[in-house]
């Protein structure tokens, strides 16, 4: 009886948390570059009640009895697959095509982001939204100020005009790809940190040999949020939690009886 409610107990705790996972999602669905979360359960351990017996000469098998004693969190999945392209005609958006990163830096940490809504400070170095460095071949990227115009090229080069009218490669921009992308971990600001489980980055420039991918000048990378398959799983989620909450009425009742049975 007292295991049925620990039961429900864990059931509505790791349906709490897939909510919580769907909330997120939902609320970045226009967030650039946004990779959603999956939640996936397993079940906890099981109680025996007696094991199992191999058949005899004169007697079948029999299989193990066992209860089992609720369910437990097993992972919290980043769903990386390719968000679609939004053109935005900006010369400084910048999506990926492939499975690569931009390299940030701030002078003490390294991060990486899929979010290419990029800009140019007041000293011209190429900066996100936060102020974080764009990294380059060369490091960090810089354009004159008096450059006159500017371009990005699919492969990552980034040529200015210069005040005397000629064509000029500033940099060319690097793109980490890594072995695991789902062990990367999320900092925050659409911004991810290398783990253990990740694996060291490769870099190279768009196209190059690490397969990283091309870029996109002009464009950005939606969320890969699809809002229909969040509330489909909202509303599974819910029904979850509502069923746990019953088996702990049900149990409570049935321990009520038991307890009447006294008077």
């Amino acid at each position: 009886m007292i295991r049925s409610m620990y039961s429900g107990i864990s059931g509505m705790k790791n349906f709490q948390t897939k909510l919580d996972v769907i909330g997120n999602n939902i609320s970045n669905v226009n967030t650039y570059g946004f990779k959603k979360g999956r939640v996936t359960f397993q079940d906890l351990v099981s109680q025996s009640i007696s094991g199992a017996s191999a058949p005899t000469g004169s007697k079948g098998g029999v299989n193990p009895k066992q209860v089992g004693l609720g369910s437990q969190l097993s992972t919290i999945d980043t769903v990386d697959i390719q968000g679609s392209l939004q053109t935005t005609g900006r010369t400084l958006d910048l999506a990926i095509s492939g499975d690569g990163y931009f390299i940030l830096t701030d002078g003490a940490m390294t991060t990486y982001t899929r979010a290419g809504n990029f800009y140019l400070d007041n000293a011209g170095d190429l900066v996100d939204a936060n102020g974080n460095y764009v990294q380059g071949q060369s490091g960090n990227i810089n354009i004159p100020l008096d450059a006159k115009s500017f371009s990005i090229g699919s492969d990552g080069t980034l040529s200015y005009i210069d005040s005397g009218g000629s064509l000029t490669t500033a940099d060319q921009i690097s793109l980490a790809k890594f072995s695991n992308n789902g062990g990367l971990e999320k900092v925050g600001s659409n911004n991810y940190r290398e783990t253990t489980n990740s694996g060291a980055p490769t870099v190279d420039v768009p196209g190059g040999t690490n397969g990283a991918g091309t870029l996109v000048s002009g464009a950005l990378e939606m969320s890969n949020v699809d809002l229909s398959e969040e509330f489909t799983d909202m509303i599974v989620a819910q029904r979850g939690f509502q069923a746990n909450t019953r088996i702990i009425t049900t149990s409570d009742e049935i321990l009520q009886e038991l307890v009447n049975l006294k008077r």
